[in-house]
């Protein structure tokens, strides 16, 4: 993966990135993002939201210096899960998207993913990332589970029909082939 290039990630800056965004959003690849009829001021608006919000934050993730990726972290006992699920400490919920491009690289996105994961378990009171991808979502169920996530159950949300899936930092480093 290493030839893939450089991941960075930094806060997500709503006014400036909100152009940016509002193309991923809206482009057919991100459907399931749920966000294709948005305008620019509803992507603005909802990046301000969770800017503001104790427990939600996104970042803009860089390949080799250029926008690649969009990552949401939020904490599921107040975001996202609440009473769909038993949180336990150390929990934190993830969403990610990679940008739309006309130039697909082979394993970039599985190297986005791992990026994102190793993000997330870089702070050390991470003990378990939590996803709820939409079920119809296979490509998604396809990429967790190559880095390490097991489905636990299907859950109904507001807005979909999601598949639970947890991955410890003991499973995504046995999928990485990282001893611990």
């Amino acid at each position: 993966m290493s030839t893939i290039g450089t991941f960075t990630i930094r806060p997500l800056d709503p006014l400036r990135d909100a152009e940016l965004l509002h193309r991923w959003v809206t482009h057919p690849k991100a459907a399931f993002w749920m966000m294709q009829d948005a305008r620019l001021q509803d992507v603005e608006r909802e990046y301000m939201r969770i800017a503001a919000h104790e427990h939600h934050h996104a970042y803009l993730g860089l390949h080799d210096g250029e926008p690649a990726f969009l990552m949401e972290k939020y904490d599921p006992r107040y975001v996202e899960l609440v009473g769909l699920y038993e949180p336990e400490p150390g929990d934190v919920g993830m969403h990610f998207l990679v940008a739309p491009t006309d130039r697909p690289v082979h394993g970039f996105t599985r190297a986005v993913i791992t990026a994102v994961m190793t993000e997330l378990f870089a702070d050390p009171a991470t003990r378990r990332v939590v996803v709820e991808p939409d079920v119809g979502n296979k490509a998604v169920h396809a990429l967790n589970e190559a880095v390490g996530f097991v489905p636990e159950r299907e859950i109904d949300k507001p807005e979909k029909r999601a598949l639970l899936s947890f991955c410890t930092r003991e499973q995504f480093e046995a999928a990485r082939g990282v001893s611990a």
